[in-house]
């Protein structure tokens, strides 16, 4: 029976901290991107506290699904980060407690993450989307706030327009009104001009006073009584100080919730199983509908035309080769012929057209069909990617063992954004009918799945995926690229070189190096078959390597910084890249019908054996050099 133990405690307490933290830095992120799409329906509304406290609230719940997976991501980035670079977690191996036994409760509070995801999702989403959707098109519908501006009309209050000259905010005083007031038609018009004025809304709000003084009312007198005249009279009237009431609701109503009724997101899995049957059984129904209209559609007649049984045995006799239908049709007079051509055409387009309208019916009916099984998936690989993120998140912070806010936050941006890239993406092909469903949502985890098993497998056996020095040094190896030799001289020195043996095995590797240069012709291009199929193996290079390594460490323990400057002259050498490209004989040949391939790595290893000749210069003239100096150092 697994017992809980204090290393699980601790590492527990660092994750749900970290957990906490990101998990509200995570879902405030995605609140702000998603209040920056509806920015338009809630500035300038006049909304009250109580109705943005309820729009945040429900934002904020239809976004936590989609903040735990980034959350968990990151704080399990960080939490094995720290501990790894700490050392903690390698007095926990050391102790003999392997990767997956430190992770075990981790994964088991990730697993219950992801159940409550799921549970959340299926009961708690589908309302809180429903509310918010409410809001939202509430919003959309709500009058805006009065903000009137200067010098343009403004069409804000209903059946009114409105011009400000200038405006005093300070006093709250209008300058220079015109009002262009609209009632049952055109010939109802009434303007209104006023030196200035005030506007107030009443304490319902669902009303505005509208003070004018100094101004003059224009209205015409159209009615009942005058509508069979020519002349229409017209209304003047010369005012110091007049009130109008203006119909103008700032108050917020809710949209009813029946039009959110076929709102897949809004649903749970039972409903849109029911939703699902409900549609199939519909677009059943016009399906048959449709095929029983069509039937009439091709069957119909025409008086004086044959009916249908008498259409499929002209068919039948139109198909025997004694018939010819281009005989009977140039039979028929030209009056005859121009309408049975235009009937014929009259008959396809009106059933290309009955069939194109039917064809968006039904497409929209699949459309949301899709919808419906998309969010039922979606609930499921949602919940899932907690899962997944844990197990990219959780090695990946024991191999590259940072913590903080650095390293952990770029890896988890990158993993997130590759994810929300295929995600998305496969929604979008699925909800348009290009992909299947199960590709368009299984398109993520199955990139995502075989990154975390790779990357907690290495982590496992303590591979160091991320060791940027080795995969320096393999890309420096393939272009040619070499590090320069640097001996540093030492401060304690326990045995002093053996300067004569040094000088004489310089001497000797001298004469060797020289010829080794004129015996295999370097500055030759190499015989092709002999460097993809005749591999012949050359180790003379690494044993003069080899030796120059030993010489140069003994030497290394002068105190001569004439010989130690010599020694930091000698070259890295490359002891078998100017022999064959691989060390199997089976890729050598592969390179070599693989044309471009076997191009640049004939090239390659010519241009190694021409710089093996410049080392193998630059070997002897250094050389000379430490052998002249140990000859002074002996007079001495």
């Amino acid at each position: 029976m697994y017992r809980i133990k204090k290393l699980d405690i601790y590492i527990v307490k660092q994750f749900l901290l970290l957990f906490a933290g990101t998990f509200f830095i995570s879902l405030f992120v995605l609140m702000m991107q998603f209040l920056w799409r509806y920015v338009d329906e809630v500035i300038g509304k006049g909304l009250s506290i109580e109705v943005l406290a309820q729009f945040f609230w429900y934002m904020g719940l239809t976004l936590i699904p989609q903040a735990l997976p980034l959350a968990i991501l990151l704080a399990s980035l960080i939490t094995m980060g720290n501990i790894g670079e700490n050392s903690e977690l390698t007095a926990i191996k050391a102790a003999g407690i392997s990767l997956m036994q430190t992770l075990r409760p981790l994964i088991f509070i990730t697993a219950l993450i992801t159940v409550t995801s799921f549970y959340f999702q299926n009961n708690i989403g589908p309302k809180s989307t429903k509310k918010l959707a409410q809001l939202l098109l509430s919003m959309k519908q709500k009058s805006p706030e009065l903000e009137i501006p200067e010098g343009i009309f403004y069409d804000g209050i209903p059946d009114c327009n409105l011009y400000v000259q200038k405006k005093d905010l300070e006093k709250g005083v209008l300058y220079g009104i015109m009002i262009y007031r609209m009632t049952n038609s055109f010939e109802d018009a009434a303007i209104i001009l006023a030196d200035s004025g005030r506007l107030q809304s009443t304490a319902d709000k669902q009303h505005l006073l509208l003070s004018l003084y100094n101004g003059e009312w224009f209205e015409n007198m159209r009615s009942q009584e005058f509508a069979g005249t020519a002349s229409v009279p017209y209304r003047r009237e010369s005012f110091i100080s007049k009130k109008i009431i203006l119909d103008f609701n700032s108050n917020l109503n809710l949209a009813d919730e029946a039009n959110f009724a076929g709102n897949a997101q809004a649903k749970s899995l039972k409903q849109i199983s029911r939703a699902v049957d409900s549609l199939n059984h519909h677009y059943d129904s016009i399906g048959k509908v449709t095929r029983m209209d069509l039937d009439r559609m091709y069957s119909y007649t025409y008086p004086g035309q044959t009916t249908k049984t008498d259409s499929l045995a002209a068919v039948k006799k139109g198909q025997q080769s004694t018939y010819s239908f281009d005989t009977i049709v140039a039979r028929l007079k030209p009056s005859d012929k121009r309408d049975a051509l235009q009937h014929a055409l009259g008959r396809v387009q009106m059933i290309t057209s009955e069939l194109s309208w039917r064809e968006s019916v039904t497409s929209d009916g699949d459309q949301t069909i899709r919808k419906h099984w998309l969010e039922a998936v979606n609930k499921f690989t949602l919940s899932l990617t907690c899962l997944i993120f844990f197990f990219i998140g959780a090695p990946l912070g024991a191999i590259i063992r940072k913590g903080g806010l650095g390293v952990p936050v770029i890896i988890s941006v990158l993993v997130f954004i590759v994810f929300y890239i295929l995600d998305n993406t496969g929604f979008r092909m699925a909800k348009i009918g290009a992909w299947p469903i199960w590709l368009g949502k299984g398109m993520a985890p199955a990139v995502l799945i075989p990154l975390a098993s790779f990357v907690t497998y290495k982590a496992n056996k303590d591979s160091m995926v991320f060791n940027t020095d080795a995969y320096r040094n393999a890309f420096m190896r393939l272009l040619g690229l070499r590090l320069k030799r640097n001996v540093a001289s030492k401060e304690v020195i326990i045995n002093d070189p053996d300067y004569r043996r040094a000088a004489d095995r310089l001497s000797v590797m001298s004469h060797q190096v020289r010829a080794y240069a004129y015996g295999h012709h370097l500055m030759r291009m190499p015989n092709v078959i002999n460097v993809f199929f005749r591999y012949q193996p050359d180790h003379e290079i690494e044993r003069i390597s080899a030796e120059l390594e030993e010489v140069i460490e003994d030497l290394s323990n002068t105190r001569d910084r004439f010989i130690m400057a010599y020694l930091n002259q000698y070259p890295i050498v490359s002891e078998k890249a100017h022999t064959r490209p691989f060390e199997r004989k089976w890729m050598n040949i592969t390179a070599a019908i693989i044309l471009p391939v076997g191009i640049f790595l004939y090239l390659r290893m010519w241009r190694f054996r021409l710089r093996l000749l410049t080392d193998l210069r630059k070997i002897r003239a250094t050389n000379t050099k430490i052998v002249e100096r140990i000859g002074k150092i002996a007079v001495q």
